[in-house]
């Protein structure tokens, strides 16, 4: 179990930020997954300014960070690939789901604002999320179509489909997300783990 700090002044806003990202989004930083979310205890200017100065710093290793949903006291980060997005978004299953769901577009960008608006007016996470994060399509239609039940295999995502692929792919998640928060409490930056791909 890794403890990360919880303070929150100027300097700790950065601290909590980069370590939930560590922590949440490793496999996404490493360039295993397309994309991953966070909530951090942080809304307002300051977590506003901390994902512009991320975006800084990690846009020349394909990365991009943005708030999906800002709550009086807590905002929802989303941080992805873009060009493992729009691979993503490309396949035929995953361009279905969306259209059934209102998304006009296949460009990551209009999809991303249009998941935003789903995520504002509705009380759940919007199932279709799962696409965004990289999760396979025959895996979040089974999530959609069966309602969250009769799934094969829960992990990081429910399973209706590969099993043996969803549990490798679960493995290898868990173990880069050990290895990437020991090496941020050795000290590592959130740059140095961030894999260019």
């Amino acid at each position: 179990m890794y403890t990360f700090r919880s303070h929150v002044n100027v300097k700790g806003v950065i601290c909590l930020i980069e370590e939930a990202i560590v922590r949440y989004c490793a496999p996404t930083l490493a360039g295993l997954k397309t994309g991953s979310i966070v909530a951090v205890p942080v809304c307002g200017e300051e977590i506003i300014h901390e994902i512009k100065s991320l975006n800084k710093r990690l846009v020349k290793k394909g990365l991009c960070v943005m708030p999906l949903k800002r709550g009086t006291d807590k905002t929802l980060i989303y941080i992805y690939r873009p060009d493992q997005l729009l691979r993503d978004l490309k396949n035929s299953l995953s361009c279905r789901l969306l259209q059934e769901k209102g998304y006009c577009s296949a460009s990551p960008a209009q999809c991303i604002f249009r998941l935003m608006q789903r995520l504002e007016n509705v009380d759940e996470f919007p199932h279709e999320i799962g696409l965004f994060l990289g999760y396979p399509a025959e895996d979040v239609q089974g999530f959609i179509e069966n309602k969250a039940c009769s799934f094969k295999l829960a992990g990081c995502w429910k399973v209706y489909g590969n099993v043996e692929r969803a549990l490798a792919c679960f493995e290898q998640y868990k173990k880069c997300t050990r290895i990437y928060c020991d090496c941020m409490l050795k000290g590592a930056s959130i740059e140095q783990l961030a894999v260019a791909i």
